[in-house]
């Protein structure tokens, strides 16, 4: 079968024959139908994600769109090693394998369901938002920010803060929800300057970060004025990528002066809350109430997507595989 095969973590996965899966005790074929290119398949293939398969060569992609052997349309992740989503066919646990609703087409689910799935756990779950409360979005020009900012104003967020570093995304965010911009590519001090001027007097409720490195901490210098210090509620930051940076430099004067909870995005939920976020998007995908900007690539063109700007897009492959017999 076709495949996006990855031999060394220092090169793109080359386009290539790679032999069929065969499913095992309570596994499922998957014939796949997209698949999208995310900054998480990227991590995992150039051996910086935790979750990195030492053994090569191994296919790509952690999740996609496909159809099982009695025709059932799914949304499928986990696929077993070495097999993986950027291929005709890969073999996945049949507990990974979520139906879709008929009205949500393959390359719209396939590029969605991951980073909405996260957005959507991330506000409501972790961060817990709050009807009213003002939220930051740290890395908003990206996919999943983008998608963070929409599913912040269906959750009730009284004012969304879109801060990214593409001035042109950041020009169309206001179309999508977003009540302020700020561009992140500025001086320290100029940028906690607009981090500030967009607080207003309650203070960030919720900041979901993107991104770390210098925006962050810039924020947290911000967040150590006594004029915010001063604000009652808490502000829960939730670390979500580092796309500005793996490191910041952190003073113990942040934690101590300001209402400040830092959480991490804590992995897997359980299956329950994972379920629940995965309708919730889909309803909402369903009604076409959530906008993603999709470009498809044949999964032929891969090694070229893979070095590729995407620019707030989502690139979505199609391996061309045919409906199973």
């Amino acid at each position: 079968m076709n495949a996006a095969v990855l031999h060394a973590f220092d090169k793109p996965p080359a386009f290539e024959q790679f032999p069929d899966p065969i499913a095992q005790e309570d596994e499922v074929i998957v014939h796949v139908q997209a698949a999208a290119l995310k900054p998480v398949d990227k991590q995992v293939a150039n051996g910086s994600h935790y979750s990195t398969r030492r053994a090569l060569p191994v296919v790509c992609g952690i999740d996609g769109v496909g159809l099982l052997q009695d025709g059932t349309r799914v949304y499928f992740a986990g696929c077993r090693p070495p097999y993986g989503a950027m291929a005709q066919r890969t073999v996945v646990s049949r507990h990974h394998c979520f139906p879709l609703p008929e009205d949500v087409d393959d390359v719209t689910a396939a590029a969605l369901i991951n980073p909405g799935v996260s957005a959507w756990l991330t506000l409501a779950h972790r961060a817990k938002l709050v009807r009213g409360e003002t939220v930051l979005i740290l890395g908003a020009t990206g996919v999943t920010g983008k998608l963070a900012l929409q599913i912040a104003k269906m959750l009730g967020a009284g004012r969304v803060v879109a801060a990214g570093r593409n001035e042109q995304v950041l020009s169309t965010l206001h179309e999508l929800g977003a009540d302020a911009i700020i561009q992140i590519d500025k001086p320290g001090q100029d940028l906690s300057e607009s981090f500030a001027l967009h607080a207003g007097d309650m203070g960030y409720g919720v900041i979901v970060d993107y991104v770390w490195g210098r925006p962050t901490e810039a924020l947290l210098d911000f967040m150590t004025r006594k004029e915010f210090t001063n604000v009652k509620s808490e502000a829960r930051l939730v670390q979500a990528g580092e796309s500005a940076g793996q490191t910041i430099s952190l003073q113990a004067a942040v934690l101590r002066s300001s209402a400040l909870t830092i959480l991490g995005t804590a992995g897997i939920p359980p299956r329950d809350t994972l379920v629940d976020a995965f309708q919730q998007v889909m309803t909402r995908a369903a009604r076409r109430e959530l906008r993603i900007d999709v470009e498809q690539v044949s999964l032929e063109d891969v090694g070229n997507a893979w070095q590729r700007d995407s620019r707030g897009r989502r690139f979505v492959l199609i391996p061309q595989a045919k409906m199973p017999a």
